[in-house]
């Protein structure tokens, strides 16, 4: 399928031509159509599989046929809502490309920073608003915001905005929209809450998944380090230094244990810095630039500030520490690999992460490559009891083609 086939707008093909795209994504091929029909839809898809494109590009088709060349006051017709600054941003500049030849007019904001540049643009009118929950409620409370007008409702990272204590916000914002707007629902899980909240806000949905869950790219290169938790920090180093290692994207489970692995490779002479909550979102965002320009080497993160990196071509993804939650080890190798690019994902297990890697090879049913030549191995017995995975696995772990067809195996219509 080519993006002419989905009966787009010639402003937007320009668009999406220029940025050298001929082909949808799997999840743009089902997604798009149905948001073309109206339909609510539920969208259970991993980052990196061009999920913003999904909703974006259907949305700036039916606004650009609705208003047009329209000289009226412009007015909040379709609302994204995002958990951080970082990914709204990020869907801030996918409307901006892919809506680059329409007069829409988009808008970002978020907390953190002086609501008066936000406020102005507010008052001039916009078309489009892409929001954090905390200052949408609030500028919303003073009487900037008007949302009687609007058309369409994105809930975007829902599972995450679901982890950051979000869901009471957005059913408030959910309770200030039109009854009989377009409800368009994207999470890379769909626990209950989720569900629930589907069930509550969404009138008889599509339901779209593309990827399972428990799938890793076929591009990634999956390795493993039996290693002591004290030597992990030593390994870390090891790696960067001896296999020149650089454009890497290091998982800690906690702020405290990222800020202290920062501090352990400063200490070596490595350019490393962290992101995660406790840092204010300029601060975020100015060491998420320091990455994408290269001026940093090593990025260490939480999860949840993970969530919003978008970087197309990331060799590298680290798991210092193991998730406790197998579906999050996918989320997170997934971060490299991406747009068929290669990419080598890197996972140190402690002897208190046993666990944690069996239930991860249970459900990803790979052969990852084990890694026994290295100066900070396990003492004694134990590695070789957690690195052999399930008999019926029928994939490996090491580097592998592209699928050939995006979306061969993509239409099952299991979605969480």
């Amino acid at each position: 399928m080519l993006f002419q086939d989905l009966s787009l707008s010639s402003s937007i093909l320009k668009a999406v031509a220029e940025e050298g795209y001929t082909s949808p994504t799997p999840i743009q091929q089902q997604a798009i159509p149905i948001i073309l029909e109206g339909r609510d839809i539920i969208g259970c898809a991993q980052t990196g599989t061009g999920k913003t494109g999904a909703f974006a590009i259907p949305v700036i088709h039916h606004l650009h046929r609705l208003v047009g060349s329209s000289k009226k006051t412009k007015q909040i017709r379709t609302l994204v809502v995002t958990p951080t600054r970082e990914l709204a941003v990020q869907i801030g500049e996918s409307f901006d490309t892919y809506g680059k030849y329409t007069n829409l007019r988009q808008l970002t904001i978020f907390g953190g920073v002086s609501q008066i540049p936000q406020v102005d643009q507010l008052r001039k009118g916009i078309d489009i608003l892409i929001a954090t929950p905390g200052r949408l409620l609030d500028l919303h409370k003073q009487g900037f915001i008007d949302l009687d007008h609007l058309h369409t409702l994105i809930l975007d990272e829902a599972d995450q905005m679901l982890d950051m204590g979000f869901i009471n916000d957005v059913k408030k914002i959910v309770k200030l929209t039109p009854n009989n707007r377009q409800t368009l629902l994207f999470s890379a899980t769909m626990p209950m809450a989720i569900r629930e909240l589907a069930e509550m806000f969404l009138k008889d949905p599509a339901k779209v998944e593309v990827t399972p869950i428990s799938s890793t790219a076929e591009t990634i290169e999956q390795r493993v380090y039996f290693v002591e938790k004290g030597d992990k920090r030593k390994l870390l180093y090891h790696l960067i230094r001896n296999e020149n290692i650089s454009d890497v994207l290091v998982f800690s489970r906690t702020k405290h244990g990222a800020d202290n692995v920062v501090k352990a490779l400063r200490k070596q002479g490595v350019a490393a810095e962290a992101i995660h909550g406790d840092k204010s979102q300029n601060a975020r965002q100015r060491v998420l630039d320091s990455f994408k320009n290269k001026e940093v080497g090593v990025l260490v993160a939480t999860d949840i500030a993970a969530r919003g990196i978008d970087i197309d071509q990331l060799p590298y993804v680290i798991n210092f520490d193991l998730p406790n939650i197998p579906e999050t080890y996918v989320h997170r190798i997934g971060r490299t690999g991406r747009a068929g690019n290669g990419g080598i994902a890197i996972s140190f297990c402690g002897r208190d992460e046993e666990t944690y890697w069996k239930d991860i090879q249970k459900l990803i049913k790979v052969d990852v490559k084990r890694i026994d030549d290295h100066p900070f191995p396990w003492t004694g017995k134990g590695a070789e009891e957690v690195v052999n995975p399930p008999k019926n696995s029928n994939r490996s772990g090491g580097a592998h083609k592209s699928r050939k067809s995006a979306g061969s195996k993509s239409n099952k219509k299991r979605w969480y």
